[in-house]
């Protein structure tokens, strides 16, 4: 089966400059040579503390920001580094639904307003064409067209993010990057939100690369989920798989923290991992984790590790199964 999505040693560095004229005096490495694909219709999870450069990369991925060095594809089509005029009919393939509901809508623009400008841009619609499209979208996500003329400061965080899905749908795209779209809602909001996009991606056969610190939404949303830490990716697995099978010692530090209610729960099996994150500017050596792994090996301080395959579609990053 072709891959709908294909990134293949992404990077991207951020150049720290100090002094009058700027220098350059270092990098910070956000994303270090991360390699996945995304099957048609098919949500990839990416997982991992915060810090370690998930939101970049889906950033990197959509163009958002310039990649410093690597390859995305959609549909087989070179996506990084093009000229503008071509990414312009690529942004209507490629969408996102941002993190925090209020500010990522403008305050100054009415509801009307925000749900029109992508269609303005991209599409030759008349006026009442525009009208019954976006009237169209907002059923969809379960609004009334009665918001149209109201501001997002008018609305609850649920229903801006409603709001956030709907603009990502004007442009009608096969793929659609979710940057932590429920953890800045209530509870009882996220489930609302969460069985909205399922909805979606059923309706419309999207696909997702849905970002989360979250494994319990995870594991509700995804098919596959790809575990980054500190700029790499260190295990990809299918979701049931990497929950009952995980591999790599970060995997499981990162399922034992889950909360489960179960009040005779043994918590002494819990992992608890030691330290911080290492500073992105300068990374340790060898394999990124070897500063806070219970397991650390010599050879871990020193060599990167190779891809372990556990089967097919489980490859693994760590000394350990080498």
């Amino acid at each position: 089966m072709t891959s709908f999505i294909k990134v293949k040693d992404l990077v991207k560095e951020f150049p720290i400059k100090k002094g009058f004229f700027g220098k350059k005096a270092g990098s910070v490495h956000a994303v270090n040579n991360i390699s996945f694909e995304i099957q048609k219709a098919e949500t990839l999870g990416l997982v991992g503390e915060s810090g370690c450069g998930k939101s970049t990369a889906g950033r990197c991925i959509l163009g958002l920001l310039p990649a410093t060095s690597g390859s995305v594809k959609i549909d087989d089509m070179e996506v990084t580094g093009v000229e503008p005029a071509f990414r312009k009919s690529i942004r209507q393939r490629m969408q996102i639904i941002f993190q925090n509901p209020y500010s990522s809508l403008n305050p100054r623009m009415s509801i009307d307003g925000i749900l029109k400008e992508p269609l303005i841009i991209h599409r030759n619609f008349s006026k009442q064409g525009q009208n019954d499209f976006i009237a169209r979208i907002l059923d969809l996500v379960g609004l009334d067209k009665s918001v149209l003329g109201r501001y997002p400061h008018e609305f609850s965080g649920g229903q801006r993010q409603r709001i956030g899905i709907a603009r990502a749908l004007t442009l009608e795209p096969e793929f659609i990057v979710a940057d932590e779209p429920v953890s800045a809602l209530d509870i009882s909001i996220q489930a609302q939100i969460l069985n909205l996009l399922k909805s979606l991606k059923e309706e419309f056969r999207l696909t997702y690369l849905f970002i989360s610190h979250d494994l319990s939404v995870i594991r509700h949303v995804c098919d596959r989920v790809a575990v980054m830490y500190l700029g790499e990716i260190v295990e990809i697995a299918p979701v049931e798989e990497l929950f009952i099978n995980p591999q790599h010692p970060y995997t499981k530090a990162l399922l034992s923290s889950v909360p489960l209610p179960e009040p005779e729960r043994d918590l002494s099996q819990r992992i608890i991992l030691k330290g911080d994150i290492p500073s992105p500017v300068n990374p340790p050596s060898g394999c990124k984790f070897h500063t806070r792994c219970p397991q650390v090996m010599e050879i871990c301080r020193k060599t990167p590790p190779e891809t372990t395959k556990i089967n097919e579609n489980h490859p693994v990053n760590c000394h350990l199964l080498g």
